[in-house]
């Protein structure tokens, strides 16, 4: 009787396990229930739990369609909800001012137009891709496993990733992460890539920045 009464009471606990559970909706078609974990720059950290198996996945968020939440306090996120679905998706804070920028990879620097405070968070989404030499082409991550190369802007960094940059020397590494930044000091803000050649590029990078 007690074994009966534990598994009984493991099925209720089960099932309002489930009764609670996430849905990552893919553009595939697939779904996958569990629970979200957290986003890593440009993947989502999801529980995926079937029946008693447990494990944690990492899914592109470009292959998402949306997320729905069984809680019906919480919003349904998906395509036709973009800017909720940008607020989970990178943690940005609803009510920011946004521009876009055109980051083109044959200028050192690009001006945002956006003065700056020391201490403000900012946010970057971005999008696009350079090619920077002969069968090269990086998004703002920029190049996997790249070698230290000290004609760069912030050397021991990625190639062509994505940099800001505060007035004239203030510079700091961005790539695909969304942030927040929190700013070091008074100025102009600044969009570059870091790379040491510029002549022989072609491309940009389109970035939201939210301030």
């Amino acid at each position: 009787m007690k074994r009966r009464l534990a598994a009984i009471a493991v099925m209720l606990l089960v099932a309002s396990a489930w009764a609670w559970a996430d849905t990552l909706v893919l553009r595939d078609g697939r779904r996958v229930q569990g629970e979200l974990v957290g986003i890593s720059g440009r993947e989502i950290e999801f529980e995926e739990r079937s029946g008693r198996n447990v494990r944690v996945v990492r899914i592109p968020r470009r292959d998402i369609a949306r997320i729905e939440f069984e809680d019906t306090d919480q919003p349904q996120f998906g395509r036709d909800d973009r800017d909720n679905r940008d607020d989970v998706f990178t943690g940005i804070p609803r009510g920011m001012r946004e521009r876009q920028v055109n980051v083109t990879s044959r200028d050192a620097w690009s001006d945002t137009g956006i003065d700056v405070r020391a201490g403000q968070q900012i946010y970057f989404q971005s999008s696009g891709e350079t090619r920077w030499g002969p069968n090269r082409r990086d998004g703002a991550a920029g190049e996997r496993n790249s070698p230290r190369n000290a004609g760069r802007p912030l050397p021991d960094r990625p190639a062509a990733a994505l940099l800001g940059r505060i007035g004239d020397s203030d510079m700091f590494f961005i790539g695909d992460q969304p942030g927040p930044f929190r700013i070091r000091s008074n100025g102009r803000l600044y969009l570059g890539i870091n790379d040491d050649v510029l002549t022989d590029n072609t491309g940009a990078l389109r970035v939201t920045v939210s301030y």
